[in-house]
């Protein structure tokens, strides 16, 4: 009974860490190209005010989340990301492609989240960061990256990866 126990911890662990490595891969192959001066363009909230993303990462890390109002995925994603920033976090999100400002507006009113938003209505942004895949989530610490990924992340993914760029 011990050894088949051992043998079952032991195909888990192997199991455990291929799919780790798998998911690793999966995210420096759909990692975003980082466009020349991204750290210094003005953006634009929906609120009005001016932002750069070095000024945001300048004393915390900040987490972009890239996200679109038709993303399926991003239906799980949205509420976590506004969890952490309802506590406090440095959050910034990127609309891609889901309409006019009023209409992304009407949506996160619909959905009960708020966050910074910056519309990317005609993909512009999206595009010179190459994002492929939404979500994608990147976190960056005093103007440089320090951790992408895409797809569904968890509340204490996004977490960590925060206390991550924090502590390192």
């Amino acid at each position: 009974m011990v050894s088949k126990l051992r043998r079952w911890l032991r195909e888990g662990l192997i199991l455990l860490v291929l799919f780790a490595g798998a998911m690793l891969l999966m995210d420096a192959w759909r990692a975003p190209q980082l466009p020349v001066a991204f750290d210094s363009t003005p953006l634009q909230t929906l609120d009005g005010e001016n932002v750069t993303l070095a000024s945001l990462s300048k004393e915390d890390p900040v987490l972009i989340y890239f996200w679109a109002s038709w993303c399926g995925v991003c239906r799980f994603t949205t509420p976590e990301v506004a969890r952490l920033y309802s506590e406090g976090e440095n959050v910034i999100t990127i609309a891609l492609r889901s309409g006019n400002e009023a209409e992304v507006t009407r949506w996160l009113a619909r959905k009960g989240v708020d966050f910074p938003v910056i519309n990317d209505a005609d993909g512009t942004i999206s595009r010179s960061w190459d994002i492929s895949v939404t979500p994608t989530l990147v976190v960056m610490s005093h103007g440089r990256v320090v951790s992408t990924t895409s797809g569904w992340t968890s509340y204490w993914g996004m977490k960590l990866r925060l206390w991550w760029a924090k502590n390192v």
